[in-house]
């Protein structure tokens, strides 16, 4: 009675099997569908009312609210799960939404993603004119062995750059990658250059370092800016004599690899700032590629939802073929600060989320800002006596910590220090259980 008062047309089955029938018949919009039918239960009966009347959007209706039940549920591709005894409002908005997924599934404004095309995940894709000139940038540097620096912001594909510039000169060579802001520097020292035997408690036999490994391929150093400055000395002496000696060892190893690095820091403020080697900076920009951010291509958008969700279809064996129009041009109108990550992310979530083929908007809900409350500053030290370094240090992370909500990578930025040495002091200081990224 009450879909009847708002217009709709309404047919209704008693049994499983009426309602098979009624589903062939009369090509319902929606269906709403009970628990218990004398003959079958309503959620055995979703996959074949599913086949029955295609794209019909099935709501189920049921006296449980048990977890298991409402995950059987919407696993087998109900729509929408509703409680009874029927909230009519619910029922009201449950149903607006099930007729506009219905709209939009009969649309024919939306792109389409192909079904078979294999995939390369190492593919970069883009058709505006930044992205057409890095394509023809990589294309000069793979055809030499020069030293590359890839800058650009996180999640923007510079792995992705190294190792297409590494495919199309030395495919068949090893490609040996690292993350210099992911290794404290008394191990990372030891996993670029190698180290012998007893050159330090726990090694206890020689280790060949990631200079050696990749042999006359390539070697990618993501986030060298994080580099300490011991490093960036060491690594100076590499570049320029293309020799590495192994810690506790004396003997030189030639490398032949070529070098390919990466950072999200402007390397050129970093000089000025003396955080970072001028010495080095220069032999690593002999060729600098930039990769633009995401917010500055949303023409590139939709060619990269296409090829994303190619890519997120074989990798979780969905079957995603369609993007409304409009969905495309609101993903074209965000931000995107995570940049092609951040989208992969938003689409391999909605991908799980989805039912059918077609990718919605209400899947693609932007992350909400953390509700936990910011760390509390130390304590002003005394009056009658000076602070220690600890307190002094300690304070003014929590400030910038306070300042950024709890940021990791700006923090880090304003910081100057790299993500693990963020951890090791937030720990350290007990500042925070946990943090955004």
């Amino acid at each position: 009675m009450h879909l009847e008062e708002r217009g709709f047309g309404v047919v209704s089955a008693a049994t499983g099997a009426e309602g098979f029938k009624l589903a062939e018949e009369t090509s319902p919009s929606a269906i709403i569908l009970d628990m218990r039918l004398p003959d079958a239960s309503g959620i055995d009966l979703i996959p074949e009312l599913r086949k029955r009347a295609g794209e019909t959007p099935v709501l189920m209706i049921t006296a449980h609210h048990d977890m298991a039940t409402t995950i059987l549920a919407m696993k087998a591709g109900a729509f929408d799960y509703i409680h009874k005894p029927i909230d009519i409002r619910a029922l009201d908005v449950a149903i607006d939404r099930a007729l506009e997924v219905r709209r939009l599934t009969r649309g024919t404004d939306f792109l389409d993603v192909a079904p078979s095309r294999a995939v390369n995940i190492d593919d970069i894709v883009g058709t505006s004119p930044a992205m057409q000139q890095l394509f023809k940038d990589v294309g000069r540097v793979a055809a030499s062995k020069a030293t590359v620096l890839i800058h650009g912001e996180s999640g923007a594909g510079k792995e992705l750059i190294a190792r297409v510039i590494h495919s199309y000169s030395a495919a068949q060579k090893p490609f040996i990658a690292i993350n210099c802001s992911a290794i404290v520097d008394t191990l990372l020292e030891s996993e670029l250059f190698g180290h012998e035997k007893g050159a330090f408690t726990g090694a206890l036999q020689a280790k060949p370092g990631k200079f050696e490994l990749a042999e006359d391929g390539s070697i990618f150093l993501d986030e060298i800016g994080e580099l300490s400055q011991n490093l960036q000395a060491k690594l100076l002496r590499v570049l320029q004599e293309r020799e590495v000696e192994r810690v506790g060892g004396v003997r030189r190893i030639p490398i032949k690899a070529r070098i390919l690095a990466a950072t999200n820091r402007e390397l050129a403020d970093e000089v000025k700032a003396s955080r970072f080697r001028e010495d080095l900076y220069q032999r690593l920009k002999v060729v600098t590629l930039s990769l633009p951010p995401l917010r500055d291509r949303p023409e590139d958008i939709p060619i990269l939802v296409e090829h994303l969700i190619m890519k997120i279809n074989q990798r979780l064996h969905k079957n995603l073929r369609r993007v409304p129009r409009e969905v495309l041009e609101k993903l074209q109108k965000r931000a995107w600060p995570g940049n092609v990550r951040e989208l992969e992310n938003v689409l391999t979530r909605a991908a799980v989320l989805s039912q059918g083929d077609m990718l919605l908007e209400e899947h693609l809900l932007e992350q909400k800002p953390s509700s936990r409350p910011p760390p509390t500053e130390a304590p002003a030290p005394r009056d009658d006596r000076i602070p220690t370094l600890d307190e002094i240090e300690r304070a003014h992370i929590a400030r910038v910590w306070n300042f950024t909500a709890g940021h990791k990578g700006k923090t880090c930025q304003i910081l100057g220090i790299s993500r693990p040495t963020l951890e090791r002091k937030l720990h350290k200081y007990r500042l925070v259980g946990g943090a955004e990224d």
